[in-house]
């Protein structure tokens, strides 16, 4: 008896040990070579963002009468120079987009002081986005600078009005902000008030720490992690969701299934109506989202951990939008993920291409217009923090720290995985996505946890921070607060 004791625990010690030998992963020089090496965006205006600062803190101890003056003039400036926009074609390097977007950041410590002006800023912001949308469609995309331009505009216009948006009560921030509507000749239903049209993709930011990873993940730093596409049936006027998620593979959702699912904000993008392909065929936007219907409802199609938009066996996210547009001759904005730090983290969750498709880029693409946007005031706070978190930890990232996980739980995360295959093959959901290794499984445990324990102690900053100014920090001071956090683990 104690014999065959032995012998059994000598198996279990065995087979434990053989569990325990990691995999073997992509050394960070090799990914380096998988991608071309760009510069990633960087604002590098620190110093512009506390003169903004030091502004709204004065101007909050004023009142609305008191600011009228220097709102009125600030507005009359910023609609001159939006009237610039509109008159003729601008390069890239135009003077009328860098005076456009300062005039942007400049009105918005005055208008964060007085909610009188909310609605004033909003739509002036929503103009500048169109309108640089409109300008960009002449630009060579190709063109890092034009790229940089673009970006800084949309992007930037964006963060100068949530900025703005965090100093108001919740009760005064608007859900839907909505930019234009793209004529389309194809099907469409109702969501909030707002047509959907057959082969729109809806890009939207999940809870997730790693959503937040995604949404930051890029040389152009986002708000956004999860793409969908809009089918809607020419009969009934149904409306389906096609998205691939990384637990179950490609899904065919309604609008209502779809919208349960942790959203913190969700953006509605339509190819333009003036496109030569759209003029030859207003139904292609129809037709793609018909072939990726009928792909998802003939097959099972695994979520693509390596993001290769090339290869359709599988799909990610984005590539679920992007290749029935491509089999249609309409290519999507590309992606680049130029850092060694950032490639080496996503290399650890599987990604291996990094000139992709990702979700955050596709509001710069010039074939694509700008038709809502909705956020949830309740949560706009809980993005930002995120983001934060995100950026500090991949400055870690950047100075060579690798991603770890509990080397002794990979028996145990081993075993789940042969589990979840099993599941797999009947049609179910392990506890470990199709596709991730155990290995990548318990990374992701890690970096949530770790994301987590920054958060609490950012949260406690943050509050601090408040109750001692006296209005909510700006998200360079998150960031600043969030490094503080990190490095008191």
């Amino acid at each position: 008896m104690k014999r065959k004791v032995l012998r059994l625990l000598g198996i279990l010690i065995l087979a434990y040990s053989v569990l325990l030998i990691p995999e073997q992963d992509i050394a960070r020089e090799e990914l380096i070579t998988l991608s071309p090496q760009r510069e990633p965006f960087a604002w590098n205006q620190d110093a512009f963002w506390l003169h903004l600062q030091e502004q709204y803190a004065e101007a909050r101890h004023l009142d609305c009468e008191q600011l009228r003056p220097s709102l009125t003039a600030l507005m009359a400036k910023l609609d001159t120079r939006l009237k610039a926009l509109e008159r003729e074609p601008l390069t890239p390097t135009a003077e009328e987009l860098s005076t456009a977007e300062h005039s942007i950041f400049e009105c918005a410590p005055l208008v964060g002081a007085c909610s009188d002006w909310l609605g004033a800023y909003i739509e002036r912001t929503a103009s500048a986005r169109r309108l640089v949308k409109t300008q960009s469609r002449r630009w060579d995309m190709n063109d890092p600078l034009a790229r940089r331009t673009l970006y800084r505009l949309l992007y930037g216009s964006r963060a100068a009005l949530e900025e703005v948006l965090l100093q108001m009560p919740t009760d005064l921030v608007p859900t839907l902000i909505a930019a234009s509507d793209e004529p389309s000749a194809t099907p469409w239903a109702s969501i909030f008030g707002v047509k959907i049209h057959s082969g729109d993709i809806l890009v939207s930011r999940g809870g997730a720490p790693t959503s937040a990873l995604i949404a930051r993940g890029s040389d152009f730093p986002g708000n956004f992690s999860h793409v969908a596409l809009v089918h809607v049936d020419s009969k009934t006027h149904l409306a389906s969701i096609l998205e691939s998620h990384i637990e179950r593979g490609v899904t065919i959702s309604t609008l209502e299934e779809y919208l349960k699912d942790t959203k913190l904000r969700v953006m509605v993008l339509r190819l333009r109506s003036d496109l030569p392909q759209l003029l030859a065929d207003p139904m292609l936007p129809h037709r793609a989202a018909s072939l990726a219907f009928e792909d998802a409802s003939r097959r099972h199609i695994p979520y693509d951990f390596e993001m290769d938009y090339r290869e359709h066996s599988k799909l990610f996210c984005s590539e679920v939008a992007s290749a029935p547009y491509q089999e249609l001759g309409i290519t999507l904005w590309m992606s680049t993920i130029s850092t060694p730090g950032l490639q080496s983290w996503l290399g650890a969750f599987g990604v291996r291409h990094f000139v992709t498709q990702e979700p955050s880029d596709l509001e710069y693409d010039p074939q694509l217009a700008i038709v809502a946007e909705w956020r949830d005031p309740l949560t706009l706070f809980k993005d930002h923090l995120d983001n934060a978190i995100i950026d500090v930890m991949l400055e870690r990232a950047e100075e060579g720290e690798d991603l770890s996980y509990a080397w002794y739980a990979l028996p145990a995360a081993r075993v789940l995985k042969a589990f979840s295959i099993a599941l797999n093959l009947f049609g179910g959901v392990g506890p470990i996505p199709e596709g991730m290794t155990a290995t990548a499984a318990l990374r992701n445990t890690e970096f949530t946890s770790k994301h987590e324990t920054i958060k609490r102690g950012l949260e406690a900053r943050a509050a601090a921070y408040a109750s001692e100014r006296g209005y909510t920090p700006p998200y360079w001071e998150l960031v600043r607060l969030a490094r503080a956090a990190r490095d008191s683990l």
